[in-house]
């Protein structure tokens, strides 16, 4: 186990993120990219010993601005491209190329994935893009047409008075949230039953990112966001490196958009998880971890 505080260069200086090496293998090195923008790598500490018994080399990051990495006061590096010239400073300092690096991007960390594909993709061994769609306008659409009517209309208009009012440390926005959304689609689990390390890891997120990035919820993005009008769907096919997209039965993400995200790529796989949401590696261990193997093993 290797501990590392990486130096990231960036228009307002010099930063450290921090990382931490799991296990060797030196043609499977996957660098696990948390969501948000702004959670932690600590959500996936159910995830990592399994891909470590199944043989991989598993690589913790906390993204620049996240809990264990400096936190730094200045709005202008919350930029997608910024964190994209991140990763790729992450990689330089880690030794990793196109025999062994495998990103394993969860939401956010898809998206950013995903970016680094289009920008990197000769660097990358192969990629995993987990419970993010290519489209956030996509993904606002699947929450308003499908998500939100089967939601409690009086919560449902509850919640939207506190966004209109930008109240969003009310304590009653996010017990809201929890009861009417994140238990049916972000982990299958009654609130007082999620695991530590997810709580541990929602507690840590930095809203002063998150917030001008995605919005303040997980039900849709904004249009304050800077991520709002982000689309890839069409520029998938330009990601010639093989790609698992992992979906769920319950996400946030539209299940039937991750599928025609797989068939988009030119070496594209698709998984299903059937009783996950967007944590599928919590409540869908079996089949995320299995596809996930079963995948690396493929390359």
């Amino acid at each position: 186990m290797t501990v590392r505080r990486i130096p990231i260069d960036t228009a307002s200086g010099t930063f450290e993120v921090w990382t931490q090496t799991l296990g060797s293998n030196p043609s499977a090195r996957v660098l696990l990219l948390h969501g948000g923008p702004a959670a932690t790598h600590e959500y996936f500490e159910s995830l990592a010993p399994a891909l470590l018994d199944g043989g991989l080399e598993v690589i913790y990051y906390d993204q620049l601005g996240s809990h264990g990495s400096d936190q730094p006061d200045d709005t202008s590096l919350w930029t997608l491209e910024r964190f994209v010239d991140e990763v790729e400073q992450v990689r330089i300092a880690l030794g990793l190329d196109r025999d062994d690096f495998i990103i394993l991007g969860h939401s956010w960390g898809g998206l950013l994935g995903i970016e680094y594909a289009l920008t990197y993709g000769a660097n990358l061994k192969a990629l995993i893009v987990s419970n993010m769609m290519a489209s956030i306008p996509a993904y606002d659409r699947f929450a308003r047409e499908v998500i939100m009517p089967t939601m409690d209309p009086v919560a449902l208009a509850r919640i939207k008075e506190i966004e209109a009012a930008e109240d969003y440390a009310n304590p009653e926005y996010e017990a809201l949230l929890m009861e009417h959304h994140y238990v049916h689609h972000v982990l299958r689990r009654p609130a007082d039953q999620w695991p530590e390390p997810v709580t541990r890891s929602f507690a840590h997120l930095n809203p002063a990112i998150y917030v001008p990035m995605q919005g303040p919820s997980e039900l849709g993005s904004t249009p304050e966001a800077s991520l709002y009008t982000w689309d890839r769907f069409d520029d998938l096919a330009r990601i010639d490196v093989p790609t698992l997209v992992i979906g769920a039965e319950h996400d946030t993400m539209d299940p039937q958009h991750m599928r025609a995200m797989a068939e988009r790529l030119p070496r594209g796989t698709h998984l299903h998880c059937p009783d996950g949401s967007h944590m599928a590696m919590w409540d869908d261990p079996d089949v995320y971890v299995s596809g996930v193997l079963d995948f690396v093993r493929s390359l």
